[in-house]
């Protein structure tokens, strides 16, 4: 059984930083064969939870980033 491919996907983007969907999908593909339209609704997933960014770098072409946590505010003594 293999795991969710959100999980795999979300391991390489933080390994990565940042990577292209056509990238992300030959680095998948080494290990399990998965298809784009399986990959878009993870990347569809991750991103409606705020883990990742997608950017249409090109027609055919999407750059994914991770998004890291950003730091709590700091809230100064009145």
């Amino acid at each position: 059984m293999r795991p969710p491919l959100r999980f795999a996907v979300l391991e390489l983007i933080k390994e990565k930083k940042h990577a292209t969907d056509e990238e992300l999908l030959d680095l998948l593909n080494k290990v399990e064969g998965y298809s784009m339209h399986e990959l878009n609704k993870a990347l569809l997933d991750l991103e409606i939870l705020g883990m990742i960014s997608v950017r249409w770098v090109a027609k055919e072409k999407r750059r994914i980033e991770f998004v890291e946590a950003a730091p709590p505010p700091v809230r100064y003594a009145e």
